[in-house]
């Protein structure tokens, strides 16, 4: 059986489909393109209405071009419109995301032997996204996930401390640590833990493995997380913390729990002890009421922020949310020149920090065919050909512009890290 999985939105479903990944070749399953895939899931993303339609069209074009396969919809879009999900050409299935962990029994019978363990460069990705967490409990008042996530549910230490091991022992060496609200990690277990527990857990693996923290609402980036980044080599100094408008009155209307002021002492913090760190945020433009003063307010705060890359949303009615009831809409063309001012800004602040790393020396590790780098505070870099996929290396960042890296070394593992960053950031660390 031939199956081919396409996955939308963020990277807790990259996790999903990881898993499903690996569930399928468990099962006897062999990876193919979609276009010759006997089943083919579709993992569905529904944070915007733009998310929505590209799954539509996505399956519309998969059933296009092969009309022989059996399309499996899951994810947050079929979970929340089942029925017009199901209604598109070839959907055989929609599965909630609440059984979604069935999904393999339901889309291949295991008729054959048991296929290959999942490894670096199935389904194109070197790192391994392991998700710790799902559900959430916070009502923001444009987000429809709490309704098709459900309430917070976390995995036991114990079990994504043996999900590391196996996909380490696997030859993965970066693993990023997901949730729908990570930083809610472990308040619904018995007894209760928190994400710090998990991170100190996971740090003492012993493995040739390092972690990347996927995004954080700021109220749960505490300084005990700050401290395990700046202070281990094997939590990589990249964060990612959803800001969602510089505005505290359009804060407050979105429900988000804390001020522009909370916010900028908290990444103002990180900056000062972690210089070298990459901050990324997220922001939403066009959300009902947003008055030009709101708007200024972000021109006004981003380009002097330590942000080093931030996703501009625009904001889309998500029917049962609160905001969707809400008054004073903005219009569409004022919304989309309102996104392109701040993806400008955006653009701006990602080549400053690019260039303020220029000539510096960074671990990373190679991708794709081995020609790009991922660095350990996320930057993303090519080099000459002659590295293989999934090593580890040292790089000397490029000046803006630059095509390729000037030097390349490999073998970066994690103590060497520990031993540069002290020899370099002992002041800050």
């Amino acid at each position: 059986m031939k199956y081919s999985i396409v996955t939308f939105g963020c990277r807790v479903n990259q996790a999903d489909s990881l898993r499903l990944e690996e569930e399928f070749r468990a099962r006897g399953g062999v990876e193919a393109a979609s276009r010759d895939a006997d089943v083919v899931v579709v993992n569905t993303c529904s944070v915007t209405a733009t998310a929505d339609q590209g799954a539509r069209q996505t399956i519309r074009r998969i059933a296009r071009e092969n009309p022989q396969a059996k399309i499996v919809a899951t994810g947050c879009y079929a979970t929340r419109c089942a029925g017009e999900v199901g209604a598109l050409p070839n959907v055989v299935r929609v599965v909630r995301n609440d059984e979604k962990s069935l999904l393999p029994v339901l889309a291949i019978e295991h008729d054959g032997p048991c296929g290959a363990a999942i490894e670096p460069g199935v389904a194109g990705r070197t790192a391994f996204t392991i998700r710790a967490q799902t559900g959430c409990e916070e009502r923001c008042s444009y987000c429809i996930i709490p309704t098709t996530r459900g309430a917070s549910r976390s995995v036991a230490i114990a079990a994504l401390v043996s999900d590391v091991e196996r996909v380490a022992a696997a030859g993965f060496k970066e693993v990023t640590i997901a949730g729908v609200h990570l930083g809610s990690y472990g308040r619904d277990l018995a007894p209760a833990a928190s994400l710090a527990d998990l991170l100190r857990a996971l740090e003492r693996v012993d493995r040739d493995v390092t972690y990347r923290i996927s995004s954080l609402e700021p109220m749960d980036c505490t300084r005990e997380v700050v401290d395990l980044v700046a202070s281990s080599p094997r939590f990589l100094p990249h964060f990612h913390l959803p800001l969602q408008h510089a505005s505290d009155a359009m804060l407050a209307a979105m429900r988000r729990p804390y001020t522009l002021d909370y916010y900028r002492r908290l990444v103002d913090g990180i900056a000062a002890r972690l210089p070298h760190a990459s901050i990324g945020s997220d922001m939403i433009v066009g959300f009902p009421g947003e008055t030009e003063e709101d708007f200024a307010a972000n021109v006004a705060y981003l380009p002097s922020s330590p942000l080093t890359h931030i996703h501009v949303f625009p904001y889309s009615d998500r029917p049962g949310t609160e905001a969707s009831r809400m008054r004073d809409k903005i219009h569409g063309s004022l919304i989309r020149d309102r996104g392109a001012r701040l993806r400008e800004i955006g653009s701006a602040l990602a080549s400053r920090f690019r260039e303020s790393q220029a000539g510096t020396l960074r671990p990373g590790l190679t991708l794709e065919d081995g020609t790009l780098v991922v660095t350990d505070n996320y930057l993303k870099v090519r080099i000459e050909p002659g590295t293989l996929r999934n090593t580890r290396v040292w790089i000397t960042i490029p000046p803006v512009g630059a095509s390729f890296s000037s030097r390349v070394y490999e073998d970066a593992r994690p103590e060497g890290r520990a031993n540069w960053y002290a020899a370099n950031f002992s002041s800050s660390v």
